[in-house]
């Protein structure tokens, strides 16, 4: 009777969790009774906030908003520069070659790019470098600073400073940063649409 009711919420329950063309699924026999088995993905549950006055929620929400403008292209700065990193080490045999090959990288980013980011806030552009160095694994400074040298790298810095950033401050996942990464974990799991719509509606 128990293996009836098994077989029987099963087949209920199949049509929602699996794709339409069927899953195969493991099972395992215990004292006569079949036990379905069956790998979930990770659910993160975020709670709001409690206690929240109208204007934190007023930056909860524009955090929102610019993490939905800047997180995009950091994905692209990463994919950008593992793919740099790699021409690199395939085709600079020598210092001139590679920065020929950095010009070249160069020349075709801005091309790409760089009339959208102009579009950024600086509030955007800010959580940008954030989350250029948590997806890339160092802070933007040391990405300029092995591409294009120290003076290079100390020039920028000295110009985020102008604009109350810091290309060297590295990315807190558990300290400062971590609302932050909250919604990298929902934008990985596929929630933070649902989150945007639900501020926004759109």
């Amino acid at each position: 009777m128990v293996r009836r009711c098994c077989y029987m919420l099963l087949l209920l329950l199949l049509p929602l969790a699996a794709p339409a063309q069927g899953v195969v699924m493991q099972y395992v026999v215990e004292n006569n009774d079949t036990l379905f088995v069956a790998s979930l993905k990770p659910l993160y549950v975020f709670n709001r906030p409690k206690n929240l006055k109208d204007k934190n929620w007023g930056e909860y929400y524009r955090m929102v908003y610019n993490f939905n403008k800047a997180y995009p292209y950091a994905l692209l700065a990463a994919q950008k520069v593992f793919e740099a990193d790699s021409l690199i080490a395939a085709r600079a045999r020598n210092n001139r070659e590679r920065e020929k090959l950095i010009k070249e990288f160069e020349k075709q980013l801005f091309k790409e790019f760089e009339k959208p980011l102009r579009n950024l806030t600086f509030s955007q552009g800010r959580m940008l470098l954030k989350l250029i160095d948590r997806e890339v694994g160092q802070n933007s400074y040391y990405i300029i600073k092995g591409y294009k040298g120290g003076v290079t790298a100390g020039f920028w810095q000295g110009i985020a400073k102008l604009f109350g950033a810091d290309l060297k401050k590295p990315y807190d996942k558990y300290g400062e940063d971590k609302p932050l990464e909250e919604l990298v974990l929902m934008y990985q799991e596929g929630s933070f649409p649902y989150l945007y719509a639900s501020i926004f509606g759109r």
